[in-house]
């Protein structure tokens, strides 16, 4: 063997060996740990490179620094082909996991939790302070959203469907609330559908109305269809609902949290001390089961309710006995305070 066969051999043996020890190292950083003690979200901006996003990632402390990253790269291209989005990233991932989750491109996601029972204008300061949301709507008012769901402003109230929605970053607070309507349409259209035979509605938006103010009337599951056939007997005889709920939501900001006789006797559109039939409109967000509740109400004779200071109601069917079961109480709110 000529001297320069002998260098060619030593030189192709100490290539094959650095390439063995650079392919080693570089598996060693792919299985590094990211530098994290706890949950992180990482926003990757649209059209960041390799060396950007190396950059980045070291400049937020998320990995190690190293001469690797590239190698990792070019040895496992599939991982280079990450994409913009904003993403969890979790204590004890390594850095293989993290290229593998940003060329998924499954961005992490936020839940946003819109509960039964409750106002849009809640909805609406929910929505404000929500984080990661593209907020397109100039203000909170109904008139706004109005004009950028294209629907009438009367119709907002009770008009979206409560739970907990999933959103990545950059969704618009009007998409949310897109998904949240066309939800209640179909489970509104579908509980109208199948409701009882000859319920004193004139429209699904009696029976939304109804179910709205079931909605605020009780918390008690097994008490929503009971309520419900206080309300429709009510209707059926002419006797106005006299529920309190729909007079707080015509008072507006006035209400301060206490409800006086003042307050019964002033006149407003949801007054239904004053008012026949239903009101105007919804006065909250109802829930599944108080959309069943008002579709399918107990066959009952109960023309009153009040509650019963453990929680629940008594229900009666004729005045006396109702003013028997509010001075009932009365006497245990008395003695409530007095212990």
């Amino acid at each position: 063997m000529t001297r320069t066969t002998k260098l060619i051999a030593a030189a192709t043996a100490i290539l094959a060996l650095a390439l063995l020890f650079s392919g080693w190292q570089v598996k060693r950083f792919a299985a590094t740990p990211l530098t994290l003690r706890q949950e992180r979200i990482f926003t990757l901006p649209a059209g960041t490179g390799r060396v950007a996003l190396e950059a980045e990632l070291e400049s937020q402390q998320i990995i190690p620094r190293s001469i690797w990253f590239g190698g990792l790269l070019k040895l496992e291209p599939e991982l280079a082909r990450f994409k913009a989005g904003t993403y969890r990233l979790e204590a004890g991932m390594t850095v293989r996991d993290l290229l593998k989750l940003l060329a998924s491109g499954k961005e992490a996601q936020f839940p946003l939790r819109f509960i039964e029972g409750s106002r849009l204008q809640e909805w609406l300061s929910q929505l404000r302070a929500a984080p990661y949301i593209r907020h397109t709507l100039k203000d909170d008012s109904f008139a706004t959203l109005a004009a950028a769901l294209k629907l009438d402003r009367d119709l907002l109230e009770g008009g979206f469907w409560p739970d907990t929605y999933l959103y990545t970053a950059n969704t618009s607070d009007v998409a949310l609330l897109q998904r949240a309507h066309e939800r209640m349409e179909k489970q509104l259209g579908e509980v109208w559908r199948n409701r009882d035979p000859n319920l004193p509605y004139k429209n699904k938006n009696d029976l939304l109305i109804m179910a709205s103010i079931i909605e605020k009337e009780t918390g008690v599951s097994e008490e929503r269809s009971k309520v419900a056939s206080v309300f429709i007997n009510r209707l059926r005889t002419g006797m106005r609902l006299q529920t309190d709920p729909t007079v707080i939501y015509g008072m507006g900001d006035a209400y301060d949290g206490v409800l006086t006789r003042k307050d019964l006797e002033t006149p407003t559109d949801y007054n239904t001390y004053i008012i026949s039939g239903l009101p105007p409109g919804p006065i909250s967000m109802p829930g599944e089961a108080s959309l069943l509740a008002a579709a399918h109400p107990e066959k009952s004779n109960y023309l009153y309710f009040v509650a019963d200071g453990k929680g629940g109601h008594t229900f009666t069917t004729n005045l006396a006995s109702h003013n028997r079961a509010v001075q009932a109480y009365r006497l245990a709110m008395k003695e409530k305070n007095e212990k």
